[in-house]
């Protein structure tokens, strides 16, 4: 199997880098990035609203979640892509690589405080409210528990290297993965 070809997703909770990671990740073996991360945020600016606005239109309308897990079933059977998603390890048909990034919370809310130029209790406050509604939200929809990480094939804790130690981390195990295949 050739690089091009792979099929990964990267998720994890907001503010562990999977965008970061993710894009590295397309980057350094030549593959499209998807990220529902982007969709999620130009539909709330289209709309004029607050991510946790959007969330919670997001709660009440399940066809922006459809229309997002039918764009993530289209680009895994493309193939030669990484997606970046929250439900990503569940929704791409059959990818090679399941990867799950995790980070405690505070380290998390630092970081997106810090890259948007917000106040941290503000990004603290929403970002329960996103992660708290998404669980029930996904439960609900999916059935899926959000805090069940055995369908990754890879959890690395972001919260325990910088940046770029973690993009050597990932891109030893995907080297590794393609030389098994």
């Amino acid at each position: 199997m050739s690089g091009r070809d792979l099929v990964i997703t990267v998720a994890g909770p907001h503010g562990s880098g999977r965008s970061t990671q993710a894009r590295f990740i397309a980057d350094a073996y030549d593959l499209r990035y998807v990220s529902a991360g982007m969709v999620f945020r130009e539909r709330a600016e289209e709309l004029g609203l607050s991510l946790e606005e959007m969330s919670r239109k997001a709660t009440m309308d399940q066809g922006f979640d459809n229309y997002l897990d039918a764009r993530t079933k289209e680009e895994s059977r493309r193939g030669g892509v990484v997606i970046d998603a929250t439900l990503s390890g569940w929704m791409a048909e059959d990818p090679d690589l399941r990867i799950h990034l995790s980070c405690p919370l505070e380290e998390r809310v630092r970081r997106i405080a810090e890259r948007e130029g917000r106040d941290l209790d503000e990004v603290d406050r929403e970002t329960r409210f996103r992660e708290e509604n998404e669980l029930r939200r996904f439960r609900d929809l999916y059935g899926v528990d959000l805090e069940d990480l055995s369908v990754y094939d890879l959890v690395v804790n972001t919260g325990l290297f910088d940046a770029d130690s973690v993009a050597r981390i990932l891109k030893n195990v995907i080297d590794e993965y393609l030389n098994y295949r």
